[in-house]
């Protein structure tokens, strides 16, 4: 489908843009279904664009920096121009910040904790609600103390005004997410960068949640309120292509060694000396992802096109058809604020539960019978699911150990859906009308659990890849005869 770039692009244009909208998957009673999509949280499809772009740009790929090629001048400036437009995306001062390209948030948040130069009383500040990415780098360096949430999963504030005093003096970092990837809660950040700054500290956000659902601005270094380091990923935004954003503050990034050294980050080298580019290349070594740099450049052009306040407004009428409808699925439970005057303070996340079927049954029974795709699990933030789904620390240590002994059985977790911007209401309905069967036990198969993964599948039922995929038995094949061998 050809679409209009020369006007705003309406939420349908989106949805025709996915790559994959229309594919079928096999289901356990033998049909093809259309597939439904609700795994966004975790990685999102490709934009129709994106992928064009970035085929467009393969015909001129080349190393960047320092070629003289007419390609390599081309793949340079477009790299280069990447970097000011990932800034942009989120209103950075090209003066005063600086973008850092690297393979995903993750990368992001271990590159700040790697740089900081740390003090031995130093501490980090997190939030309960913060995925693993966003806690454990803080670890290695620092005393990490983690605010808790109230019973819907909203962050304690109080509890945060205490830790700063607790700690008034040695707090270095608050770091938070911007939007929770279980309940959708989208926090404060600009309320709580000034806290930080009223006590000294920088605030970092872990934007992976926040990005593809709402408008950034991280505002002039001179605001009370401006967030000093965030960092956000491509393949939550349409570009799937591993690439990661950092946008900090320059002069920080300017002082000191990059964390990973080699080629690509110094001005000159002597056997005894070095002396390191300026950032952003300081903190780039080796050959870098320019085609992941332009598919994430295609994906801002797209969301800008479409607007972050229509995709925001979108999300919000999803997700207030969305929850009652979950809501009134007997002995289903949803997680986090369903109040329909809340859900504007959510990105499209909704996670649930039913009382008395497992979590990772029920998502095998979506797949399988509904050709549905979700996520089920702790989700890589194990604390605040424990928090929600109301885990005594007794309860804590027993399934800990389980856990530890390979025995998976009983693994704690929820089922999450999570809607991309191109996400309907006819994906909702498939949902919900699944989970309804799902609570009168109208599924088919003799699903049976895995103790060591702690997974569910239906008995003798396994995908057949290679029809949907035939690459998926040629990447397994031996070597062709001759192929690669010594001469």
């Amino acid at each position: 489908m050809n679409l209009n770039f020369s006007c705003p692009w309406t939420i349908e244009d989106l949805r025709h843009s996915i790559v994959g909208i229309d594919t079928t998957v096999p289901l356990l009673d033998g049909r093809i279904v259309p597939y439904v999509f609700l795994d966004n949280g975790a990685s999102t499809p490709s934009f129709r664009h994106v992928l064009d772009v970035l085929n467009e740009f393969m015909e001129f790929y080349s190393g960047v920096h320092r070629g003289t090629g007419f390609k390599s001048i081309l793949a340079t400036h477009v790299f280069d121009e990447a970097h000011a437009i990932a800034g942009e995306f989120v209103g950075a001062d090209p003066e005063r910040d600086t973008v850092i390209f690297g393979k995903n948030t993750t990368e992001a948040i271990n590159k700040i904790a790697n740089r900081c130069v740390w003090e031995p009383d130093d501490v980090v500040i997190v939030t309960l609600m913060e995925h693993h990415s966003n806690d454990l780098p803080w670890r290695k360096y620092a005393r990490v103390v983690h605010v808790g949430t109230d019973d819907e999963g909203y962050l304690d504030l109080d509890a945060l005004t205490r830790a700063f005093r607790q700690h008034k003096g040695h707090v270095r970092f608050l770091s938070v997410t911007g939007a929770s990837n279980i309940t959708g809660i989208v926090n404060p950040i600009h309320d709580l960068a000034r806290m930080a700054h009223e006590e000294g500290a920088w605030i970092f956000v872990d934007a992976a949640q926040l990005a593809p659902h709402r408008n950034i601005d991280i505002r002039p270094h001179d605001d009370p309120g401006h967030i000093d380091f965030i960092a956000y990923s491509a393949h939550k935004m349409y570009a799937p292509f591993g690439i990661g954003v950092l946008v900090g503050k320059r002069e920080w990034f300017a002082q000191g060694n990059p964390d990973m050294v080699g080629g690509g980050v110094v001005e000159v080298v002597g056997e005894e000396y070095v002396a390191f580019s300026p950032p952003p290349a300081k903190e780039e070594a080796g050959s870098p992802n320019v085609p992941g740099a332009v598919a994430l450049a295609a994906a801002i052009h797209v969301l800008r096109k479409a607007g972050m306040e229509r995709i925001a407004a979108h999300e919000h009428e999803l997700l207030t058809y969305a929850v009652p409808r979950l809501a009134s699925v007997p002995g289903l439970h949803v997680f986090g604020p369903t109040d329909p005057e809340k859900l504007r303070g959510k990105v499209g996340v909704v996670s649930f539960g039913f009382e008395n079927i497992h979590h990772a049954k029920v998502a095998a029974i979506l797949s399988a019978e509904g050709g549905i795709g979700v996520r089920n699990g702790c989700f890589c933030a194990h604390p605040y699911v424990k928090r929600l789904l109301k885990i005594t620390p007794e309860e804590d240590k027993r399934l800990t150990e389980n856990v530890l002994k390979g025995d998976r059985r009983n693994i704690p977790g929820m089922v999450r859906a999570s809607f991309g911007c191109y996400n309907n209401f006819s994906d909702v309905d498939r949902l919900v009308e699944m989970l309804h069967r799902i609570a009168r036990g109208e599924y088919i198969g003799d699903y049976e659990l895995d103790e060591r993964s702690g997974t569910w599948w239906p008995k003798n039922f396994t995908y057949p890849f290679e029809a949907y995929f035939p690459h998926f038995s040629f990447l397994r094949e031996p070597m062709l005869e001759g192929y690669g061998e010594a001469s």
